[in-house]
């Protein structure tokens, strides 16, 4: 990862050592980073990443890449397009709204297998999650 605009003393790439959550958003360790001094000289910067770099999920959380994508069941067909992304603690959900109406999809792996860089996401949606009685 790379420090923009980089720093004049101190290291200008960090490897990044965890991710989480937390109520106040994400919190990121680098290593070399093991103060609170040394992490208040990075606010105010923005960090960059290659993409190969990313974890290999990251098109599956990537929300402003995800809004308005269309999602596409294995069996139903189109379900719609992706409205929200709502973050839970243990996974995903995305809001798809469409002609079954508002179907929660949980970005789980046995759901959403992958994300393509283009075209419809495919799904496998469990049985019972689409109401197939609102199809016009």
């Amino acid at each position: 990862m790379v420090i923009v605009p980089p720093r004049l003393k101190g290291p200008r790439e960090l490897e990044v050592l965890s991710c989480s959550d937390s109520s106040t958003g994400q919190l990121v360790r680098f290593g070399r980073v093991d103060s609170i001094q040394a992490a208040s000289e990075l606010v105010g910067h923005a960090v960059l990443a290659r993409i190969r770099d990313l974890p290999e999920d990251f098109a599956l959380h990537d929300v402003p890449a995800l809004m308005g994508r269309e999602i596409e069941d294995a069996c139903l067909g189109v379900i719609g397009t992706i409205e929200e992304v709502m973050q839970g603690p243990a996974n995903d959900v995305w809001v798809v709204v469409g002609p079954y109406g508002e179907v929660l999809v949980p970005v789980v792996e046995h759901v959403v297998a992958s994300v393509p860089e283009e075209g419809p996401i495919v799904v496998s949606l469990p049985g019972g999650l689409v109401r197939t009685d609102v199809v016009p």
